[in-house]
């Protein structure tokens, strides 16, 4: 099968296959004795829809994911939604309470902008969303765990999406005001902040495949004019944040300084985060399978680092999706061209490179595909799949391939230049189990990987807040699929948690900042 479609349809195909989860081993794997250095961050991650619920309280509008969900609900694998989840709206002292026990010092999570704006726009502004995040932030960090703010995780508000939603240019510039207002309540207290989370995953499964919301099926046009809004949003959100908010960035004297230098100061961070695979030609013989596994990356992690980190659009895509569109009869090519302004006004927005990484890929070259219907898939004319070695975790889309982490973190700190990395997702899906060893090998043999990029290759890594915190609504696969390195017992109506082994696991590594149970001095 073409892995494309087990990563469009993960949960789908493990729940009809059945698979159990093979246990694994951390024999199996050579587990680092260093240990992290002492400033490395460790922190753990969710997102609002996924774990908060309170659907109607307190003012919240409606999300494309609430629409979703409540419109069909067979759109998800258990017909589940997430007007409660894991209840966190109401529920967050107790999750602040566990990441206090868990010892961790970053605590990545998302803010509704619909709980902040039920419309999208600023004249519906509700107060009670923003002040429940303020008595968040500043509870957390009472705790002595920063934040590390997500201005979105996929649920844009069902106005803007009537309105064309990604598609419509105008989303960027409410984006814009959405997060001037957040920066205006939190920024006093947030130096971390993310912009927008996994857009790829928005465009492809929202926009172009219709698995997700607000499931649209325009995969050989409107995936892209996606992507160049959702970049635009990015981009605005920081240049608000270093342009309106410099007494954010630091003290006096030093905002003073910068004042003089005419420079923007970057002690409060932001950035996109993408989703990205480690991809290594299925033959590496073979040139042609060579080409495609860079065509592969262009077309994915490229496709959204190329204009932030380097300038408009990869090369390579610019000169495929013109040449099959003219091919297709158009007048002009499907790939939105960026203005020099535009480009300008992207580049280089950013402060770290947010990476969230879950898999490794074999890729090998196609024949050029035949001239029809327009893809995204034939733009790219690469065949990704896993090796027969690596070991499978759950039957669908992850594989236990630890090195790929490394892999991957070496090819963004090469291709890109960030100034630093932060691992802002990675985890293991499993069933329903609190006795979760399986998950543990995934993250120590990773965290592994990851240390010997930092120590051997020279990258700068600086955090990982691992996925999840907490089990929580997976999407499409609703609540089939568990992350968490918490359980949740969605049959509950307290939503009770159980730290699974996994956990008390993280806590031990988080204090010792040691994969293993004794370390090199």
């Amino acid at each position: 099968m073409n892995y494309a479609t087990v990563l469009v349809f993960p949960c789908l195909l493990a729940v009809a296959a059945g698979v159990a989860l093979p246990q694994l081993s951390a024999q199996e794997f050579n587990i680092s004795t260093k240990k992290f250095p002492s400033t490395f961050r460790w922190g753990a991650a969710t997102a609002a829809y996924q774990i908060e619920g309170g659907w109607e309280q307190d003012g919240k509008g409606e999300s494309i994911w609430d629409h979703f969900v409540h419109t069909d609900p067979d759109r998800i694998d258990d017909h589940s939604n997430g007007d409660i989840a894991c209840d966190s709206y109401n529920k967050w002292r107790e999750d602040i309470d566990i990441l206090k026990d868990l010892g961790v010092k970053l605590y990545r999570f998302s803010i509704s902008w619909d709980r902040i704006l039920p419309t999208g726009y600023v004249d519906s502004l509700n107060q009670a969303g923003v002040d429940y995040y303020v008595e968040f932030v500043k509870a957390l960090l009472e705790a002595d765990i920063e934040p590390l703010i997500t201005l979105y995780h996929w649920d844009l508000p069902q106005a803007l999406s009537e309105q064309g939603g990604w598609l419509n240019d105008s989303t960027a510039e409410r984006f814009g005001e959405y997060a001037r207002v957040v920066f205006e309540n939190l920024g006093p207290y947030v130096k971390l902040w993310a912009t927008v989370n996994e857009p790829k995953t928005t465009c492809t499964l929202g926009y172009g495949l219709g698995y997700h919301a607000p499931a649209l099926k325009l995969i050989g046009d409107g995936i892209y004019q996606c992507a160049r809004v959702q970049i635009l949003a990015h981009a605005t959100a920081y240049h608000i944040l270093h342009d309106e908010f410099p007494e954010f960035d630091g003290e006096f004297l030093m905002i003073l300084f910068f004042k003089l230098l005419n420079v923007k100061n970057f002690l409060a961070k932001i950035s996109l985060v993408i989703d990205a695979t480690f991809n290594e030609p299925l033959n590496p013989n073979s040139d042609d399978d060579i080409e495609a596994t860079e065509r592969e990356y262009q077309f994915n992690l490229g496709w959204y680092a190329h204009p932030v980190y380097i300038g408009d659009w990869p090369q390579v895509m610019i000169d495929r999706i013109a040449n099959r569109s003219e091919l297709e009869g158009l007048n002009a090519t499907r790939l939105p061209p960026w203005s020099e302004e535009e480009i300008n006004f992207v580049k280089g927005t950013h402060d770290y490179f947010g990476l969230n990484m879950y898999n490794g890929l074999a890729v090998n070259a196609v024949p050029e595909p035949e001239i029809g219907t327009p893809s995204y898939y034939s733009d790219k004319a690469t065949q990704t799949s896993v090796r027969d070695e690596w070991t499978p975790s759950i039957g669908n889309w992850l594989v236990l391939y630890p090195y790929a982490l490394r892999g991957l973190l070496n090819y963004v700190w090469n291709n890109y230049n960030p100034r630093e990395i932060y691992i802002t997702e990675n985890g293991l899906s499993t069933n329903d189990e609190l006795h979760d060893e399986s998950r543990i090998v995934y993250l120590q043999a990773h965290l592994s990987n990851a240390l010997d990029a930092i120590l051997e290759d020279g990258v700068q890594v600086s955090g990982y807040t691992v996925w999840s915190l907490l089990d929580n609504f997976e999407w499409a696969c609703g609540y089939t699929r568990r992350f968490g390195i918490i359980e949740v017992d969605f049959e509950s109506p307290n939503r009770t948690r159980t730290w699974k082994d996994s956990a008390k696991w993280y806590q031990r590594t988080v204090k010792s900042y040691c994969l293993v149970e004794t370390c090199d001095e």
